[in-house]
């Protein structure tokens, strides 16, 4: 079979799934259906490979290519199709639909489009589709570019009016990615919902999704468009559309808007049933694993063109890895909600930012309030603390909570970073409460009468139990006074969240991750943070739960004493957070070795591919090696009576190779067919393999399954500390802290001018470049030993941690590890070299770059790929020792390709000038 071949049976299933009936030409009945797709259809400059008939009339071309075919390259023979004399047809205009493919990747073209541009679509679409299209007098995107009428501005914000009109202007143009980045608090939503208004009744727009990542987010959606009224109609947004929050895999045929978690999507794409409890995580908080299967295939049930437009909200949390695939399925514009964008971000919406507003201009428009920051840090949080063996002690069951009175066995040294994990030590949370309490009273908010509304953010839901009793006990109130708002509190968490928001109590709410981030609570003024954050995304995003503006009246209806409208919020920092180094986002993939709670959760949602099925099985197998009978017989009891063992093996066996086979020969005897290893087809085993893996992964469909398993794993107990009182340190707004962070910087910069003539390091970045010496490692050494020896104590951590204390928007790489050589890096953005501070292996890297580039746009001097191999070791080397010398290359990473001699091979009497070169533009 010819690769052209092998592509058009690809391309026969996928037209046979969405719905078109193949056809020969010799045997062609056009009347066979609504859509009928003939091969071989002869025109006047040739037989086009596939002509599309919907209801007896052409109406589109399919250009058939092999795999790997670039089928941008082949758009004009696919228009010349289009445009041809048809054989027996008295059609003479242009076919409108106009598709090449290769079976693998499609593209499509609208030809009535203005400035007709090819888009990839996952799938071919529909006949019915194509049959509604064609009745129709102008296309979605002419009607995009020509016939939205100008924007009512009544009841919008000039940051609204400025994303609404960016959206369109974007739409306009068809690009097919673009992204609102909108402050926390500027009314993202409303904004959304004022444009998809626009976009239904003027654009056309059949249906369109609006995705969110959890639970709680889509009923806030769903509530906001039934508050919605247009400025050109009276009637409530929900009078004038349907608008469906799916909470099932049924998707209502009559809704125009759809709100949806992209949980429940992906599970709706791939057929099967979704528990409700998984969509109460956000995505941003599930790590997932290298290695990943393209899961998502076409649903004949949902097909590509369901949704025109995809609005997703808080987008810099969910579109990657595996939920990315659920974007990339539909044929619709793409429209990106968020506060804080990350590099990742700005490069799936392909750059096109189409409205910016910043949180500082939030405050500055007074939509939003700015914040203070307080500290309070206690001898345990900052030292942790130590028990002896033989101490009696409480011994505490994390799940039941119940107590029993023993020794410990063992001296027993625990962190700051560890508590209220394995152990509690009631004394640090009191303090800090107490601390909380005195500092609200009579310097935060000292002429209240009434405790100011408080989010305080938890470790885990044991760790929130624990405040909330000592919050009640500080300050003296009973149980409505201070609540717990998590997906797993006892009462209701939307009627708790409610009175929050609306009510006098309760004053006080405790929370792990449900209203951490995308959840509006205007009411609140102080945020304690309890736990400590490493995203800095997320961190920001925790902060936006206190930026909400909010007037005098309102505020006054929940807190009585209030003497103003709402102008700042208050972060009580007691932990450290504000500190704390943060990567700019979550990386796109992680270790292989991953928490069993998130092997559970993405095996429940779906991610089943061998390695992370094996994974689980392996850690199932240690841990059933490791837990008590007690601990089996309750994990057992939980799963149906299945012991862990068995979960553990059903997997391991589920995707054994041999055993696969079995059931794929046995599936195919029970449909009448015959099969032998040799002859079993790539989709039989596939199926037989995905069989077994379903029926293995099933209990752990169950969400009391995953918690029993990962609360087993878990220290059964924890270790309740009475012995270590606490004490505070420091309670004070964060100045102090900023201060000392720039006194460090101070004294760094000093050091640099009064002793540049004395130290080879230093003296090399004032001389003028025609008078520099190379900079050699010795040279950064003997910097680093002056600088980290008392008095100055400045270890090249501490000046870059001070520098991302002070100057935050200009510090980049702060979570990576240290390196000497970026004393480089530190000194030449001391001095003003460089705009940035970056670690000096990105410095050199982005030199390189731009050498080789130069290099290479020469042909006299353009280097082969294998010298190019050879500059980036030369080019690592001396990120790492600040220079390249012949010695160097008895290194092991250069000896073991062949060392000096093959460089010189390589590059000749040119080896030493391409060496001088590099040093000289790599470092300057």
């Amino acid at each position: 079979m010819t690769p052209e071949a092998k592509a058009r049976v690809q391309i026969d299933r996928k037209l046979e799934d969405a719905g078109w009936i193949i056809q020969d030409f010799r045997q062609a009945n056009l009347g066979a259906g609504v859509g009928v797709v003939v091969r071989e259809y002869p025109t006047d400059t040739g037989p086009a490979d596939y002509l599309l008939f919907v209801n007896r009339q052409p109406v589109g071309v399919i250009e058939a290519k092999p795999d790997n075919t670039i089928l941008t390259f082949v758009e004009e023979q696919t228009e010349r199709y289009a445009k041809s004399s048809l054989k027996w047809c008295l059609n003479t205009d242009p076919l409108p639909f106009l598709y090449e493919s290769t079976g693998q990747v499609s593209r499509f073209t609208e030809a009535r489009d203005p400035a007709p541009r090819s888009r990839e679509v996952f799938h071919f679409h529909r006949p019915e589709l194509l049959a509604e299209w064609i009745e129709q007098r102008e296309t979605l995107r002419r009607r995009l570019a020509e016939q939205m009428p100008e924007l009512q501005t009544r009841n919008l914000r000039e940051c609204q009016v400025d994303a609404v009109r960016g959206l369109e202007k974007s739409l306009a143009q068809n690009r097919p990615r673009a992204l609102v980045q909108m402050a926390t608090g500027a009314g993202k939503t409303f904004t959304a919902i004022t444009s998809v208004y626009r976009l239904l009744k003027y654009a056309g727009a059949r249906r369109i999704l609006f995705l969110v990542d959890t639970r709680n987010l889509g009923k806030q959606a769903h509530q906001e468009f039934h508050a919605y009224t247009p400025p050109d109609d009276p009637r409530k947004f929900t009078e004038l559309y349907n608008v469906q929050r799916l909470t099932s895999a049924s998707l209502d045929p009559h809704a125009q808007v759809c709100i949806s978690t992209i949980q429940r999507l992906y599970s709706m794409l791939r057929g099967e049933p979704l528990d409700e409890s998984a969509e109460d995580i956000s995505l941003n908080e599930l790590v997932q694993t290298e290695k990943q299967e393209k899961l998502v295939v076409y649903n004949p049930a949902i097909p590509v063109e369901t949704f025109d437009f995809i609005i997703v909200d808080e987008c810099h949390r969910s579109i990657y890895n595996l939920w990315k695939q659920v974007l990339d399925y539909f044929d619709a514009f793409l429209i990106g909600l968020t506060a804080t964008p990350d590099k990742r971000t700005f490069g799936f919406f392909d750059e096109n930012v189409v409205a910016e507003y910043s949180y500082e201009r939030s405050v500055a428009d007074g939509v939003n309030v700015g914040y203070d920051v307080y500290e309070i840090e206690t001898k345990v949080t900052r030292k942790g603390g130590a028990l002896r063996a033989s101490e009696w002690v409480d011994h505490r069951d994390r799940l039941t909570r119940r107590k029993r009175w023993g020794q410990l066995d063992e001296d027993t040294v625990y962190t700051g970073k560890e508590l209220d994990r394995s152990v509690v030590n009631k004394s640090q949370i009191r303090k800090v409460i107490e601390t909380m309490k005195t500092a609200v009273e009579t310097r935060i908010f000292p002429t209240r009468r009434e405790v100011p509304k408080t989010l305080i953010f938890a470790k885990t839901d044991s760790h929130a139990d624990d405040i909330i009793n000592i919050v009640r006990e500080v300050y003296g109130q009973g149980n409505a006074f201070c609540k717990k708002v998590t997906y797993n509190a006892d009462e209701d968490p939307d009627s708790i969240l409610s009175s929050f928001r609306n009510d006098y109590n309760p004053r006080i709410a405790v929370t792990v991750d449900m209203i951490a981030t995308g959840t509006d609570v205007k009411p609140l003024e102080v945020l304690l943070f309890m736990r400590d954050v490493r995203s800095r995304n997320y961190y920001e995003q925790m902060k936006g739960r206190g930026v909400r503006s909010l007037g005098f009246e309102d505020l006054r209806r929940v807190s009585q004493s209030a003497d103003s409208a709402k102008i700042r919020f208050v972060l009580i920092d007691a932990v450290g957070v504000e500190k704390s180094l943060k990567t700019e986002s979550r990386p796109l993939e992680r270790k292989p070795t991953l928490p069993l709670k998130d092997l559970l959760q993405g095996v429940a949602l779906g991610l089943r591919d061998d390695d992370t099925v094996l994974s689980l099985a392996n850690r199932l197998v240690r841990l059933s090696k490791q837990l008590d009978d007690k601990a089996l017989e309750r994990v057992a009891k939980t799963a149906g009576g299945v012991p862990l063992p068995k979960l553990a093996k059903g997997l391991l066996e589920a995707v054994d190779p041999d055993q696969v086979l079995g059931t794929a020969i046995e599936k195919a005897r029970e449909r009448g067919l015959e099969r032998t290893e040799e002859t079993l087809t790539e989709a039989e085993v596939l199926a037989a393999r995905n069989l077994r893996v379903a029926a293995a992964c099933a209990p752990f469909d169950n969400p009391k399954v995953r918690e029993v398993i990962e609360a087993v794993r878990r220290e059964r107990e924890q270790v309740i500390d009475h012995i270590n009182l606490d004490e505070v340190t420091f309670s004070g707004y964060s100045a102090q802290a900023e201060a000392a962070a720039k006194n460090t910087i101070q004294l760094f910069t000093d050091y640099i001018a009064t002793h540049k003539d004395e130290i080879a390091a230093l003296s090399f970045f004032y001389q003028q470049p025609y008078q520099r010496r190379r900079l050699t490692f010795q040279m950064i050494e003997e910097l680093h030993d002056v600088l980290s020896r008392p008095p100055l104590m400045l270890t090249t951590e501490k000046l870059w941690s001070a520098y991302a204390r002070v100057r935050q928007t200009a510090v980049k790489g702060s979570d990576t590890r240290r390196q000497m050589t970026d004393l480089v890096a530190l000194v030449r953005f001391a001095l003003g070299l460089e705009n940035e501070l970056r670690p000096f292996a990105d410095q050199v890297d982005k030199r390189f770059q731009e050498w080789i580039f130069r290099h290479n746009a020469q042909r006299t001097t353009a280097f082969t790929p294998e010298q190019t191999e050879w500059l980036r070791m030369m080019k690592d080397h001396i990120a790492a020792s600040c220079c390249i010398e012949r010695d160097d290359f008895d290194y092991a990473e250069f000896a073991d390709k062949g060392g000096l001699q093959k460089a010189w091979g390589l590059f000749g009497e040119g080896l030493d000038s391409v060496m001088d070169e590099m040093n000289e533009e790599l470092i300057a």
